[in-house]
Formats: structure tokens, C-alpha cells, sequence
């Protein structure tokens, strides 16, 4: 589990398809074989580290669901440690699972802020509302609106800076995870209980309405 809150940014040192290795210094302070790191949002499991880098396998759903196939040596991705117990949680709830992939479309300033505009399919904008949280390759941000074909999200320089998201541009792909409670909600309302009957003018007369 994670907060969207990015620790730093590291460096890909290379990716065969199956093993990833990425160049960074912070989060390798108490790593630990077994350890949860996100990934640009991906949530992988250390399986060896150096002083330098860090090893994780990646399997092949992974690499469907996510934008690693895009990823180059030297590419900037977004490194963050699994939640202690105890924690601040200074984003919202993420989980590293992510749902889907979207493309930047557009990127304005409006005064200190940087509005973001990001297309995907309809599936995921279901579960996407304003004002809502949504993490882009593992940042926690905040949605400012949503449409049938894309949503908006801003973000302060700060953010900006100190994530991967200062090297992308319009076009860029982004890893998605969509609000774990957006995703339970979906799926409950997709249910119609067999209990219920349905509600209808003759159930109500029947039933001395």
C-alpha cells in the first residue's frame, strides 16, 4: 500500500521484458529482499539490490496493463516505499495496481498551477470523478474534471519538479490507478440482486401502494 506521495525519482537501468533494474539512491537506505516499491506507479517486489540499484521480475500482465514497454535506459520513473503503520497518509489510498494506461493530450499553466489533460479509455473515466483522487504513474492527484473522453487533474510546481513528470509532454503515456472506493462502487451497481423485484407500477398495487 501507498500514499501517491513520491519519495524520488530513479533511472532505469535496463529492462529485459521479465527483470527490471533501476538506478537510485533514497529508498535503498532499509531496502530489504521482498520489499513493495512503486514504480511509476506499479508496485514490484525487490528480488536484489545493490548499493546502486534495486531488481525486481516484472511479469507479462504487468507489461500489458502498464507503460514499461515504452521505457528507455536512462528514463526517469517515480520511486516511492510501501506505508509504515503509523504514517502520515499525505496523499490518498494507493495500492500499485494499475487499471490502465491514458495520454497526455494537453499542458497549460494557469498562475503557480499546471493543468494536465489526459485521455483513456471509458472504462476508466467511469470510475474517475472531479475532485476525486487519481494516481498518474504513482503520484496522488487531485481530478479537476472529467468528461466522456478525458479528465484534468493539476498539480503545483513542486510536483512537478521533484517527479517524472518534468520530462513529459503531450503525447506521453501515463500509468493509471483509479480510487480503490470508485472501483467497489462500480462493481456493486453492476449487480442486480435476484432478491429484489423488480419496481415496477404493479408490484406497488400489489403491495397496497
Amino acid at each position: 500500500m501507498f500514499t501517491g506521495i513520491i519519495e524520488e525519482t530513479g533511472a532505469l537501468k535496463s529492462f529485459d521484458g521479465g527483470r527490471i533494474e533501476i538506478s537510485c539512491a533514497k529508498i535503498l537506505s532499509d531496502m530489504k529482499i521482498g520489499d513493495s516499491i512503486s514504480t511509476n506507479g506499479i508496485c514490484l517486489t525487490v528480488t536484489g539490490f545493490t548499493e546502486k540499484y534495486f531488481a525486481a521480475d516484472v511479469m507479462p500482465e504487468t507489461v500489458r496493463r502498464t507503460s514499461l514497454a515504452e521505457l528507455h535506459a536512462g528514463g526517469i520513473v517515480n520511486l516511492e516505499r510501501a506505508l509504515k503503520a503509523g504514517d502520515r497518509l499525505g496523499g490518498h489510498i494507493v495500492s500499485g495496481h494499475i487499471d490502465g494506461v491514458g495520454r497526455i493530450t494537453g499542458v497549460r499553466a494557469e498562475g503557480n498551477a499546471i493543468f494536465v489533460n489526459v485521455a483513456t479509455e471509458s472504462f476508466l473515466l467511469r470510475q474517475i470523478a472531479a475532485k476525486g483522487s487519481v494516481a498518474l504513474d504513482g503520484i496522488s492527484l487531485t481530478v479537476v474534471d472529467a468528461t466522456a473522453n478525458e479528465f484534468s487533474v493539476s498539480m503545483i510546481p513542486h510536483t512537478r519538479a521533484v517527479t517524472n513528470f518534468k520530462t513529459k509532454r503531450v503525447g506521453s503515456l501515463v500509468n493509471i490507478e483509479t480510487d480503490v472506493l470508485a472501483k467497489y462502487v462500480e462493481r456493486l451497481l453492476s449487480f442486480k440482486s435476484a432478491a429484489a423485484p423488480e419496481l415496477t407500477r404493479e408490484f406497488l398495487a400489489a403491495n397496497g401502494f
